[in-house]
């Protein structure tokens, strides 16, 4: 009879004094590792957390110095409110914008001059016009490519022949041509205040310049209280497509007498300053269209109305709002707004829509001045 042999009497070897040692060494090394390994993780550990304290110093120290340190100038107690209203949409805009103060907002600008004294630059005739656009090398199809227009193209008056100049296509380009340098110039001394009215309420403090040109905005913004809210809201472009669109129709493309006489681009009444009495305006009735010194005077004046004038204090929220979604205007929503500027209310705005569409003015809503020196071409 065969024996049974156990399977463990046959695989399991026998446990001997060497075998002993060796575990015991395999056990010392591998603890040996872990700790090394332990080590290792606290000294990373620590290390990021010195690296990251190193660089955080700097951002809690000046977090601390403005909101607990001690003030030295006067504070912009308005900058909470600010950066509140950055925040605002639709039904919070409404709030603000309210109130206004527009006596005297026209003080820096020449207008409202009698014919007799719109003499103080000469006039030039179309053709000298013309010559001196292509000896400067300006024309719209190059603005349309670079994007840039050169202000120095600027010009006083329009030439008396926009009337006589057949070709429509012709006298709209040359209209164009005059009106676009003056618009983008006027928007870009906005887009500059803007920028430094952000810089200013970034600031914990505000030095005593920076207080005197914010007294002289609110005055010249018609804002009242120092509300920067209402300010922030103001100070701001109208696209250069519906600009031009709204002096096209005014002055009929250059043509009207108010245009002529008065270097009046926008058709702005007057009750108290001298104008342009308009032909069909009744016998009892005390307005006029206010004449400027020059074109650049009747642009601003435009700007001024549009961003004070509570009649279009809709198109400012519709701006603030494209302002806070986009960060880009559009002209052709824009222009919805636009219904209280003249008498005829929607179908006005619909014009103004059909000139924008038809000339494809909007190719110049992204165009800027030709920067004269390094420090204004990093500002624009």
């Amino acid at each position: 009879m065969v024996k049974k042999i156990r399977n463990d009497a046959i695989f399991k070897k026998p446990i001997t004094e060497k075998t002993k040692r060796s575990k015991k060494v395999l056990n010392t090394f591998t603890e040996k590792n872990k700790n090394e390994y332990k080590e290792f993780y606290i000294f990373s550990l620590a290390s990021i957390i010195l690296i990251f304290s190193f660089f955080s110093l700097p951002i809690i120290v000046n977090y601390f110095n403005d909101n607990f340190a001690k003030n030295k100038t006067i504070i912009n107690v308005s900058k909470k409110n600010f950066e509140l209203t950055l925040n605002n949409k639709n039904n919070q805009i409404k709030k603000i914008d309210e109130s206004s103060n527009l006596e005297n907002i026209f003080d820096d600008i020449d207008v409202f001059l009698s014919d007799e004294e719109n003499t103080n630059t000469s006039r030039l005739s179309a053709s000298i016009i013309e010559q001196l656009f292509k000896d400067t090398n300006y024309n719209l199809k190059r603005v349309k490519k670079t994007k840039l227009v050169n202000i120095g193209n600027t010009l006083d008056h329009l030439p008396k022949e926009m009337k006589s100049i057949e070709n429509v296509k012709k006298r709209k380009n040359l209209f164009i041509q005059i009106v676009l340098p003056l618009i983008i110039e006027e928007n870009t001394k906005i887009k500059l205040d803007r920028k430094k009215l952000f810089v200013i309420l970034n600031k914990s403090n505000n030095s005593k310049s920076d207080i005197e040109w914010l007294k002289k905005k609110f005055k010249q913004y018609g804002v009242v209280k120092n509300d920067l809210s209402t300010l922030k809201i103001r100070m701001d472009e109208i696209p250069v497509s519906l600009a031009i669109a709204q002096a096209a129709k005014e002055t009929g493309w250059g043509t009207s007498r108010f245009a002529q006489k008065g270097n009046a681009l926008f058709g702005q009444w007057t009750w108290t300053g001298n104008g342009i009495k308009p032909a069909a305006a009744d016998s009892n009735s005390t307005h006029k269209v206010a004449s400027f010194k020059v074109l650049k005077a009747s642009v601003k004046a435009y700007q001024r109305n549009i961003n004070t004038h509570s009649s279009y204090k809709k198109f400012r929220k519709e701006r603030a709002i494209q302002r806070d979604n986009d960060g880009k205007l559009n002209s052709l929503e824009l222009v919805k707004y636009l219904d209280k500027y003249a008498e005829t209310g929607i179908e006005y705005t619909k014009i103004l829509s059909k000139i924008i569409k038809q000339n494809s003015l909007t190719e110049f809503d992204d165009v800027k001045i030709l920067p004269t020196s390094k420090k204004l071409k990093n500002l624009i």
